[in-house]
Formats: C-alpha cells, structure tokens, sequence
C-alpha cells in the first residue's frame, strides 16, 4: 500500500473551541493525522470562542479529554493511550483567540494571525453559520489568493428545513465560491461507510444482485444507548428527524442506492449521490413514526424519561426516535421500500445496513428456506455478515441456516478511526468527494418535508428506555409482512438440521 501524501501547510481555525466537538472528536482527529505523519511541519490550529481561556488553559484541557478518552473503550477515540511526543508536537501547533462570532472585531483580529492557505471549521450550533459566513466575507478571510486556498467546513444540520437550508446556502455563496464550501457529514468518514462503493463496485458476487430483482427490502439503523447526555437544551430545537435522517441516514442511503459513478473523481461519485436522491419520494402520511423515551432501564441501571433531562421542556413534543419508510424511483430500486429509524435510550447500540434479499425462485425443498440477508456492521464490530441456507451433514436434503462474518480488524491493523480524519485530510486536499454538494443537502429536505409538517403538531409514542422503540415502529414493517432486525448482536452459534418441509431434524 503506498503511503499517503502529506498534507499542503495550512492553518486550521476552530470556531467553537471550547465546544464538545472540537474536544471529543476533532482535536482526537488531528491527533490521530499526527501520528499517521500527514501533516505538513508548518501546520498550525487556532480556536476561537467566547469562553475566557489561555493558550495553555485550552491546551491543558484538550490533553486531559485525550488522556480520559484514550482509556475509556467506549468512547469514539479509542487509541488506548496518549503518545507524549506526538502531543508535545501538537501541543506547539495551537493557540487560543477569546472572541465573539457575532463580532466584526474577531475577524479582524483573525485576519491578522491568518497568511497563506486556510480552513475555517464551523464547530458551533446551526444558528452561526451564517454569523461566521459574514464575519469571514467582511474581513476578506475567503479571498483566495494564487496558490493559497480558503475553505469554510459547514456541520451539520445544514437548516432546519428546505427553505432554511436554501437560505444559508444563498448567504455563504454570497461571499464564497462552491468549491471551496465543505458541508461534512462524518458518517461519510467512516471505513465502514466508505467501504460500501468497494464492495459494490469491485465484487461481482454482489453488484449484480444490488436491485430489486433480487432484494425485498432494505433498512438502515442507528440506533444509541445514551440519552441527550445534557445536550437537551439543543435537543429541543433539533430532535431525532432533523439531527440523524436528512444528513446522516440519507447519505448512508445514497451509498448503498447509488448507480455506479464513471470513475472516483469528486464529480463522478456527487452527480451519482444526487442523482438517487432526488430520485427518493416525499414521505407518505402513514409511512412516518415519531417516539420519545419514557422512563426504564438501560443495560440495568434506571434512565429517567426525556422530559425529565435537564434543559427539557415537562410537556415537550419533540421525537428522540424516528422511522421512515421510502421509495425511490429508479428502475434499480421500484417496488423496493427503504425503513430507516434512529433514535436515543434503545437497547443496544447498534449502527447497520441490513440488505434483505427475496425468497428462493425454487420451490424444490419442499418449505421455504430463509431468505437470505447481508448486514454491513458501521460501528463497533465493523465488518459484514451474509445468512444463507446450506446442506446439513447427514443423509437426505436437510437445510441449515448458516452466517459468514467478515471483521474489518481481523484483516486489517486496528488504527484509531473516529470518522473526521479522512475527512480533515481530503478537505486540506482539496477532495470533496466525500463532502455534500447543495442539491444532496436539498433533496433529503424535500423527501422529509411532509414529515416535518406532520410534526408540529400532535405527541410523540412514548416507548420504555432500554427499549427496541415504539411499538407503531414495528406496526410500519408489519403491515407490509416484514420486521426489523433485531438490534441485538445476533450469535454465530451452529444451527440444527433442518428438514426440507422446515422441521427441526432429530
């Protein structure tokens, strides 16, 4: 394998420096492209934000979050332990500026600390965007000049809905080019996510069947154990919908949906996403299902409801789950629907793509063997699994369901992956390949438009924390003969013989 190219010199500038991404998965990020060795010698962060902090204040409390999450294997950063040399190299990169977002004053200040190639990163809530956007254009911090570039990184939610999001998008075009706009979304960083074109486009046992010839349906989870972990004041202006399904869900549907881009060039593989997703149909009224966790018990300890969380309003109407049925209108994908859910307090964390294939064309087992399924695992134990019917040992035509299981770690070397470093890395590339372009940011807005007007009015189900969800959830799948999958990891565990007419052998 070649090792990758360094990075062009540039300097990083926060917004939100203080905040909850910067410390929990973007600096861990810039951490983890240290020790990869891809960034240039003359690479330096600054970060901005309102809170009174030092260089060596901000410095201190970004080494003490690595060190509390390099020894935590639940969190995202999971690189074990902290290498004292590459962070003393870090270390030397940063640098805090105290300012407001909303004031001219900042940026000028900036604009004197900024020379040659820039990135300026939006690591705030949705409602500065368009602030940041001003504050840089006013200040000629976007001007780009030969040989240097200028880029602005947009986190999502990208709007609240499609006029908002039209909206910004007029606002920060006013004042940058679109190539130098990067709206992430750091599902699209995942291996697992990314991996997705591989296995359909380099393997001919899969392509041929990624359509409804062969697939009765597909679903897409992301499911979490955790609560609003005191984000409930945000929660509140977002929930579950607006936060998981117009960005990261629908960009996980256009990897799995998309035809075959001509070749892997930013342009080639963005038409091919936007393409599938204009093609994805506005919501039926029955096919929406919202819920909102009451009180129960997760992994065996008790978890309040979500009216009860800090920040939240005692009668709030706001979804911490939801579910979707799609259609979309291709001729790869007619008749087959889309079930997507996401939501909080569920019993297992569980992010997975389940391709459900149709029944056997033959009938001479006599029953009806079980359909076959591949699950493409994005988090946690990342790799797939295919279920398929096999002959049992033994005399006569028994079957037996079977699984095969691909882990990505047991082929490849474990390296820290939190999602955001191939991400950082293409965009001081310059390769916004896996960066969304206006109209897949549009078209997934237009999809859940109905949702959202449904939505203002009306409750939430409410389902038990530590719960699999609201039972109209399962009622969606259902009425169409289908179910989810289940969100518990499914064991590898041999199977019985099983006859031809279906029966369990002796």
């Amino acid at each position: 394998m070649t090792a990758p190219a360094v990075a062009p010199a540039c300097t990083l500038v926060l917004f939100g420096a203080a905040g909850d991404l910067v410390k929990r998965l973007l600096v861990p990020s810039i951490y983890d492209l240290m020790v990869s060795g891809v960034l240039d010698p003359d690479f330096r962060i600054i970060g901005i934000d309102r809170a009174e902090l030092t260089d060596e204040t901000w410095r201190q409390n970004l080494y003490d979050a690595l060190h509390q999450m390099a020894a935590d294997p639940a969190a995202e950063f999971n690189a074990g332990s902290i290498r004292e040399d590459v962070w003393c190299d870090l270390s030397g990169r940063l640098s805090y500026q105290h300012g407001d977002v909303t004031q001219d004053a900042t940026y000028q200040a900036l604009a004197a600390r900024v020379h040659g190639s820039a990135i300026f990163y939006c690591a705030v809530a949705g409602r500065f965007f368009g602030p940041i956007a001003d504050g840089l254009g006013k200040a000629d911090l976007l001007q780009e000049n030969a040989g240097d570039f200028r880029r602005l990184v947009v986190e999502k939610p990208f709007g609240d809905d499609l006029a908002s999001a039209r909206a910004l998008d007029a606002k920060i075009l006013g004042w940058a080019q679109e190539h130098q706009i990067y709206r992430i979304d750091h599902f699209l960083g995942k291996e697992t996510v990314q991996a997705i074109m591989a296995l359909r486009f380099a393997n001919r046992i899969f392509e041929p069947l990624w359509s409804a010839e062969h697939l009765d349906h597909v679903q897409i989870t992301a499911a979490e154990v955790l609560g609003v972990e005191g984000r409930g004041s945000f929660y509140e202006r977002t929930g579950a919908l607006r936060d998981m399904v117009p960005n990261h869900l629908f960009q996980v549907l256009a990897m799995v949906t998309m035809e075959p881009p001509k070749d892997l060039g930013e342009r080639a593989v963005r038409d091919a996403k936007g393409r599938v997703l204009a093609a994805v149909q506005p919501v039926k009224p029955l096919d929406m299902v919202r819920g909102q966790y009451a009180a129960g018990t997760v992994n065996g300890a008790p978890r309040v409801s979500y009216r009860e969380e800090p920040g939240v309003d005692p009668n709030s109407p706001i979804e911490t789950y939801a579910a979707l049925r799609l259609e979309i209108a291709t001729p790869r994908w007619q008749g087959v629907p889309f079930y997507l859910r996401t939501g909080k307090r569920l019993s297992a964390h569980r992010t997975e793509i389940v391709l459900q294939f149709k029944p056997s064309a033959h009938s001479i087992f006599g029953g009806q063997p079980e359909a076959n399924r591949l699950s493409l695992h994005i988090d946690g134990d990342k790799g797939l699994r295919t279920d398929f019917q096999i002959k049992a040992p033994g005399p006569g035509m028994a079957l037996a369901p079977v699984a095969e299981t691909f882990m990505h770690d047991d082929f490849f070397e474990h390296v820290p992956n939190i999602g955001y470093e191939s991400l950082l890395y293409a965009c001081m590339m310059g390769d916004a390949s896996l960066f969304q372009r206006a109209d897949a940011i549009e078209a997934p807005w237009v999809s859940v438009e109905p949702v959202l007007e449904a939505w203002k009015t009306g409750e939430p189900e409410l389902y038990a924390a530590g719960s699999a969800g609201p039972a109209s959830a399962d009622a969606l799948l259902a009425r169409d003969g289908r179910a989810w999958a289940s969100l518990q990891p499914q064991p590898d565990a041999k199977a019985g013989r099983r006859m031809a007419d279906g029966t369990k052998a002796g």
